[in-house]
């Protein structure tokens, strides 16, 4: 099944494509192509502009958050570890999107709560027993109508958790 709808999504241009490669040699965890897409499809139909993303890695899901959000837009890129940081500011560069992108190096759960001002999307992909933590720290950041984004496999469990599973009840 995973086969069938990677080979549906249109091709991926070089930056991508090398940060792609660099993730599964490093295994480095990102969202992956069908994440992505949905989640541009998420920004552009938001219509967000100032984005917050809390835990960035290499900067993959950042460069596709920038490119939906457009040219006016302010995307936060977080990460804890510099040597991440830096390689995704080669790979903005690369992609063209550097100037639209904040680069911050540190905790994202404290980087979410003293950047000043209200955020349009807050996409939350860190360590999973953070998330409680990570809403907790978010909510408060969002503007009114807000989006917050999560990694599909949490998202589904959520969806279960908190919609199907009291109508069960």
């Amino acid at each position: 099944m995973d086969k069938y709808i990677y080979d549906l999504l249109p091709e991926r241009d070089a930056v991508v494509k090398e940060m792609e490669a660099y993730a599964a040699e490093h295994r480095v965890p990102i969202i992956g192509p069908a994440v992505a897409r949905l989640l541009t499809l998420l920004v552009q139909v938001s219509g967000a502009r100032r984005i917050f993303e809390m835990g960035s890695a290499i900067g993959y899901s950042t460069i596709w958050l920038a490119r939906a959000a457009g040219t006016k837009a302010k995307v936060f890129y977080t990460d804890g570890n510099p040597e991440n940081a830096r390689r995704a500011q080669e790979h903005f560069r690369k992609a063209g999107v550097a100037k639209r992108i904040n680069v911050q190096v540190g905790d994202a759960l404290e980087l979410v709560k003293k950047t000043p001002g209200k955020f349009d999307f807050i996409f939350n992909d860190i360590n999973k027993h953070q998330y409680p933590d990570a809403l907790r720290a978010a909510l408060p950041k969002l503007q009114r109508g807000w989006r917050y984004g999560l990694p599909q496999g949490l998202a589904r469990s959520l969806f279960y958790f908190h919609v199907l599973r009291p109508q069960c009840q």
